[in-house]
Order: structure tokens, then sequence, then C-alpha cells
């Protein structure tokens, strides 16, 4: 069942993705642009940015930090300038260190909170009131926010990682309940381990990992079908989501069998 409205054709579709400088973010920016859309691309490397858009004409950059309100408010103010709308709006803007209680970090764990969360938040204040003026005219708008099967439940070493994922996916559950009557689409986006910069410093061995092109690929084909959990790899991410389900006492042991932890 299809609970957003179903995204089929990209062509000329304006599509602004935070934290498109390298990884997920990236690959889906590269994707939709093979595939007709107009798309703006944002992070704080201005070189990644200026690197991509030489790649794929046509393309946007417009470099910016996340945890910076005005910066993201005057972004929006130029793509609306340039293109009249915002089509999709797409948070993948994220950090990942690993982290356990014994070695608590306030500064690392306030960077994820800033960067991981309260940056969606500063695009949702840049991007609502226009998606709301074109909802309102008849126009079609969808938010997608990456977030991660790490937010499911507390995992081990994602003291400060897991809880700004969580947060996300409860974020855009909400967004779904205020904006879905007004037309606006919203989808959240649950990978489990991806090969990116941020996941290659991981000294385990990560179970169905998949390329950053595979990832782009599942996202655009779950907006593509009108989801709203995206989430992927199945054969690893269904697991996860029983895990769920159990109880306090049976969750914690599976996890302490699997990781050891």
């Amino acid at each position: 069942m299809a609970l957003n409205p179903r995204i089929e054709d990209w062509s000329g579709r304006v599509v602004w993705l935070v934290g498109a400088s390298t990884g997920i973010g990236q690959a889906t920016a590269a994707l939709l642009h093979g595939r007709g859309a107009q798309v703006v691309v944002s992070a704080r490397s201005a070189d990644a940015l200026a690197e991509f858009a030489r790649a794929h004409p046509g393309s946007m950059a417009l470099p910016l930090d996340a945890t910076d309100r005005q910066a993201m408010r005057e972004a929006l103010t130029q793509i609306v300038g340039r293109h009249g709308r915002i089509d999709v709006a797409v948070y993948c803007a994220g950090i990942y260190s690993p982290m356990r209680a014994a070695a608590f970090q306030l500064d690392v764990a306030l960077r994820h909170l800033n960067v991981n969360y309260v940056g969606a938040l500063h695009m949702l204040d840049a991007v609502l009131p226009q998606l709301l003026k074109q909802a309102a005219a008849g126009g079609e708008a969808h938010l997608s926010l990456v977030a991660s099967v790490v937010g499911y439940r507390g995992l081990p070493r994602a003291l400060a990682y897991g809880p700004t994922k969580a947060a996300l996916i409860n974020l855009a559950e909400t967004l779904h309940i205020d904006l879905a009557a007004r037309g606006i689409g919203v989808s959240v986006v649950n990978p489990g381990f991806v090969a990116t910069p941020a996941t290659a410093g991981n000294e385990f061995a990560m179970p169905a990992l998949i390329s950053a092109e595979q990832a782009a690929r599942e996202i655009v084909a779950g907006w593509q079908r009108g989801a709203f959990e995206i989430h992927f790899p199945r054969r690893f991410t269904w697991w996860l989501k029983l895990l769920r389900h159990l109880g306090d006492s049976l969750y914690f042991a599976a996890v302490h069998r699997v990781t050891g932890l």
C-alpha cells in the first residue's frame, strides 16, 4: 500500500539533497541526475560539490553547514530563485563515530546530535513553508529523512549515533501524520550497512554490506512505489525489525549473543 504519492517520472523534478558530497547522498544525486532531475547538492565540502557539478551538467552546488540555520534558509532562497520550487527535499547529512559508555565523550555526542538531527530541523525550518505553499496551490512535494536501522533499538557502539537516528525515525512518523492530508509525502530511509566514508572505520565485519550505488537504487525505488519506510538490504533489515518486537530480556540476550558485547 502506497502511503505517499508515487514519484515515477523524475524528468525536470527539483531535488535538493543536503549531505551529498559523499556516500549515499552523492550516489542518490547522481542517479536522479541520470534520470532527468534538476539536482541541487549541499554539504560542507565546496570542492566535492563543485566536482559533482562539473561531472553532472545542470546540477546546482550549494555548499553549507547543516548546523547553520541561516545558511539553510539562504540556500532555500537560492533554489527557489533559480527553479521556482522544490519537489523533493532530502536530508542525508550525518556523522558516525563508534562510542560506548565507558568512553563517553559529551562533545562527540553533541556533534552527532547537531549534524544528524538538528540539521534536519534546520532543513524543515527552511523548506516547510515552501512545500506547504506548493501543496496548497495543487503542486507536489516530498520530504525524506535518511535515518538508519540503528535507530530501531539500542545497539553496541552506537551511543552517540543511534539516538539521533531514532529521533529522525520518530520525526518522520510525526511529519507524515501532519502532512499527508496536505498532499506532502514524507519518507524515512533506514539503511543497513553501506560502504561509505562513515563506515570505513568500522573494525568489525558488517553483515550484508552494500555499495552506496545499491543504496541509491533502493531509495529511488522506494520513492517510486510511494513507501513511507524504505529499508534495505531486506535480508538484513527484516531481522532487525523482528528484534524490535522482542521483550527487553530477550532482546538484550540476543544482542549479547550476536555481538559478544
